[in-house]
């Protein structure tokens, strides 16, 4: 080990107590996890009832009872974390809540970071049924991540190599990383260039190489992240397409995905009529790219009725379809 044998070096101890710290952190942010998850799913319980619950699971128990201390330190570092207030009823038999889980914000760091975890709290109790749990392959762009996260909390100049689909080439940029999203499973940078006025997105499993530079940068403070992304579905930029009501009549089967997964968040998708064999979603966007290739997933159990040119666009790439396939008229 580190070119000793049988000796560690200091090097070794700081390698080995660094990777204790970061598998210590993990298993007490599954703790605080557990403990919400375990409130809000019986939404008024007493502390009596929790301990229980956490004598029975011998994952994260380790063997020990749950302190009263213990207790109110996970309650107080779930507030700072989370932002969720665990209250208790002040008569009766003092059961527990969550005063404000509604206070989750949709795509919030805290709420993906607690649904990430408690995702992760059950799957580390199914070991023994490990085989029966199927997972999806998600691309290698978590390889640049933590990279790409400390440029942007140091503000520093990242350089890359990129590949373009289109060229079917690899060119080097030197970027501001402003921001990283989420979408489909694939992380994405927005990045500022170093010599121009330009801003553009970069998807991190296209990524050839990337390295932090000490050269560092003043965050524009004219950027937003909510802002740029605002209208949009997904990632593709688009500001020569306006926001618009798109008006979509979708089966009655296919309404129900659409109402348990909106394809628009914070009130921008409005059921505005609902039948035995169908329903009239109205949805304020931007129908770029990503959004016409989400309508085509749902295949023809969604039409578009306004606006016209973009049920235009639609029947031309359905047509289009027909003619890659031999049915054109």
């Amino acid at each position: 080990l580190c070119g000793v044998p049988w000796k560690f070096t200091p090097l070794c101890y700081i390698c080995i107590d660094m990777k204790n710290r970061n598998s210590m952190a993990q298993n007490q942010l599954n703790k605080l996890v557990w403990l919400v998850d375990t409130i809000n799913r019986a939404r008024f319980i007493t502390f009596e009832d929790i301990n229980r619950k956490w004598i029975d699971n011998k994952d994260l128990n380790n063997g020990d009872e749950l302190l009263k201390r213990t207790f109110h330190k996970w309650k107080n570092a779930i507030f700072d974390i989370f932002g969720l207030q665990i209250d208790c009823e002040k008569r009766g038999e003092y059961r527990y809540y969550i005063a404000n889980m509604d206070d989750l914000h949709n795509g919030s760091v805290e709420k993906w970071l607690l649904s990430t975890c408690s995702v992760s709290n059950s799957l580390i109790g199914c070991r023994a049924i490990k085989d029966r749990i199927v997972l999806e392959n998600v691309p290698s762009g978590l390889h640049y991540l933590d990279s790409v996260i400390d440029a942007m909390k140091r503000n520093c100049v990242v350089d890359i190599k990129y590949y373009n689909y289109m060229r079917g080439d690899v060119h080097e940029y030197a970027l501001m990383p402003l921001c990283v999203k989420l979408f489909k499973q694939r992380w994405y940078m927005v990045g500022k260039a170093c010599d121009s006025d330009f801003v553009g997105i970069y998807c991190l499993d296209r990524m050839h190489d990337l390295k932090v530079t000490d050269k560092s940068f003043d965050y524009p403070e004219d950027f937003s992240p909510q802002n740029y992304f605002d209208g949009f579905f997904g990632v593709f930029h688009d500001l020569d397409t306006d926001v618009e009501t798109v008006v979509l009549k979708a089966s009655a089967s296919q309404a129900n995905y659409i109402r348990d997964l909106p394809l628009m968040q914070d009130g921008a998708q409005v059921e505005t009529e609902r039948c035995e064999d169908y329903s009239i979603f109205e949805i304020r966007v931007r129908p770029t790219y990503d959004f016409m290739q989400e309508l085509l997933w749902h295949r023809d159990e969604i039409e578009v009725l306004k606006p016209a040119w973009l049920r235009d666009e639609m029947v031309e790439i359905i047509d289009c379809m027909r003619y890659k396939y031999g049915c054109a008229d």
